[in-house]
Order: structure tokens, then sequence, then C-alpha cells
């Protein structure tokens, strides 16, 4: 036997196979350039998703208002003599602001990357309050088309689904938020 079978084959230093170190983006670990790259546009994507569905609720927010404070008809069709729409338009109200001031919260903050005020979410809360208040409208909005179907059951209807759209946008909203600070680090 020579000795030369019995030798180890050297190692090429510039062979990539046999290299036991892996660049961390290959490893999985999370470091390296382009987990850092994907982590930055999902969370532009996240800002940017929210600010689009505090806009919608916004809109829907602002719809429902005025759908229902121009729904006077006369005589029994005005909203203010029924307590559900006048409820149904004063969180229609709220909501606007509500909306309003988070939307351009969220604007000046994608704009400066600044923080105006202090992040404090309640946007469960105003979004409570819509689906309530569109809840106790459509039981006496469906009595009323019972005995007539006309403009003022109409516009009361189309008040009605633009506060359960707002609320489905401000819950997804609030969602979002929710997953956000979820995965917030603290370090």
């Amino acid at each position: 036997m020579s000795n030369s079978e019995h030798t180890p084959p050297k190692k090429d230093l510039e062979s990539p196979a046999t290299d036991n170190t892996a660049p961390a983006a290959e490893t999985g670990t999370g470091l390296g350039v382009a987990p850092i790259t994907r982590r930055w546009r999902r969370e532009d994507m996240l800002k940017r998703g929210s600010l689009a569905l505090r806009g919608l609720a916004f809109l829907f927010s602002l719809l429902a208002f005025i759908i229902m404070a121009s729904n006077k008809h006369g005589d029994w069709k005005d909203f203010d003599k029924y307590e559900e729409y006048r409820y149904l338009l004063a969180i229609a109200i709220l909501s606007t602001f509500y909306t309003a001031g988070q939307v351009l919260r969220h604007v000046q903050e994608l704009s400066t990357g600044k923080q105006m005020l202090e992040k404090r979410t309640s946007a469960m809360i105003v979004a409570y309050l819509l689906v309530s208040s569109a809840s106790t409208a459509v039981p006496l909005t469906n009595r009323m088309r019972e005995g007539a179907d006309n403009i003022f059951t109409d516009s009361s209807a189309a008040a009605i689904s633009m506060g359960f759209f707002a609320f489905i946008s401000l819950a997804l909203s609030a969602l979002i938020s929710g997953y956000k600070l979820s995965t917030q680090s603290y370090i």
C-alpha cells in the first residue's frame, strides 16, 4: 500500500461545494439583505393597505351621514322622527370625524415619517358603534318597507348599507393594526 491511498484529498478553498458555511439568506435564518427587504415591502404594503381601508371607512361614513341627513321627505318620512335613524346619523358623524382624523394622521406619517400623535387605536370601538347603529335601523326599515316602499325607505336602506361598509372597512383596518402590534419588536 502506498501512502497516497490513505491521505485525505486536499480541500479546494475556492470550491463552494466543500465550504460548510452557507450564506445566511440561503439557510433561512432571516439574516441578510433579502429577508430585510421583504419585511420592508410587507410593512409598506400593510401601511398603505391600512390607509386605503381607513379612506374607504371615511368615504362610507361620510356617505351614510349625508344620505341620512338629507332623508327628509315630509310628514312621517323625516329621519329625525325615528330614534333609530337619529342614532345612525350620530354614529355616522362620529365615524366620519374619527376616520378623517385617522386618514390625515396616516398620510402625514407616511409623507414625513414622523408620528403626529401617539398610536392608540380605537377603531374597534367605532366599528362596534357603526354596526350597532346600522343593526338598530334595519328592523325599522324592514317594517316600513312592508307597508310602503318609497324614496324614504330606499334612502334609509342606502345609509344603513354605507354604515355596514364603513364597519367592514374599519374592522379590517383594526385587524391590520392588531397584526402590526403583534409583530412589533421591542428591542
